[in-house]
């Protein structure tokens, strides 16, 4: 008898996988989104976003040239790879050159110098027995 329970520690949606390889087998093909996608609001980068930016970690991890990238500017490369941001949203590279780089969204304030931090990405490796 087939169950429909997973022992995944992370339940994974066949139709939203991690990254979209298209036919070319390419790395420079593995898409973030498969149609431009443009987020309006504060609800829709927390629903969405950390989705999107667990591929960027992924495809850091393969693509030395999305990398280098992506370091140098994390908003201009997700506009270059069909994501939209709200002007008011800013994504922040850290530790760039480590082995656990880690990925920050701010939301900044029209009235304020300060930013609220609205969530971070992580990569971190771990290995079980």
């Amino acid at each position: 008898m087939k169950s429909n329970s997973s022992n995944a520690l992370v339940p994974l949606n066949k139709r939203n996988l991690p990254a979209v390889i298209k036919k070319s087998g390419d790395i420079s093909a593995l898409s973030l989104v498969n149609e431009e996608l443009f987020l309006e609001d504060r609800k829709a980068v927390r629903e969405q976003l950390p989705d999107i930016l667990g591929r960027v970690l992924a495809r850091i991890w393969i693509d030395e040239n999305f990398h280098k990238s992506f370091a140098s500017d994390p908003n201009g490369t997700l506009q270059a790879n069909g994501v939209f941001l709200p002007e008011t949203m800013d994504v922040e590279f850290q530790k760039p050159n480590s082995s656990r780089p880690r990925i920050v969204v701010y939301e900044k304030s029209e009235k304020s110098k300060f930013r609220i931090r609205i969530f971070y990405l992580q990569l971190v490796m771990m290995a079980g027995r």
